[in-house]
């Protein structure tokens, strides 16, 4: 069975109206998040894994939306975390447009083909206008959620 982002995106792992004033520092609050899961074994470790993917190329997608990623053994399975930003920041995006919606995976090193499916399925979730204002609009956490779950549904 494929996982889905509502299986991996833990509610700890939310945040509406995230603050950060740079790229790294979203980045490192993400991690942050993700590790308030309990489910990372090494916090610092995966915060090199994503700065240093990002070095290699910019995770911004265009549309306002940032797509960190990276692969490690610091996690047992794949693991999402998911931040609005109080206010837009420039992540050298593909489209010079400044990033509104940061959305991170990781997943392990075994299982690369589960990590590419989950990408693609969230590069669809995010390419979808209507998705990215639904996202942008929602008042808590649990908003969230059901945007993801109810999205999945529909496509299953």
């Amino acid at each position: 069975m494929d996982l889905r982002i509502s299986d991996i995106l833990d509610p700890a792992a939310v945040m509406l109206q995230l603050d950060a004033t740079d790229k790294t520092s979203a980045l490192q609050q993400m991690v942050d998040l993700l590790a308030a899961s309990g489910k990372v074994k090494d916090v610092d470790e995966l915060k090199r894994v994503i700065l240093e993917r990002e070095r290699l190329m910019s995770t911004g997608i265009g549309s306002g939306v940032a797509l960190p990623h990276g692969k490690t053994n610091v996690v047992d399975t794949s693991l999402a975390a998911l931040a609005t930003l109080k206010n837009p920041l420039d992540f050298d995006s593909l489209d010079d447009k400044p990033v509104s919606i940061i959305l991170m995976l990781v997943g392990t090193e075994g299982n690369v083909g589960q990590h590419l499916r989950l990408l693609s399925r969230i590069s669809r979730m995010i390419g979808s206008e209507a998705f990215r204002a639904s996202l942008l609009s929602a008042r808590s956490v649990n908003d969230v959620l059901e945007l993801f779950s109810s999205y999945e549904e529909e496509r299953a």
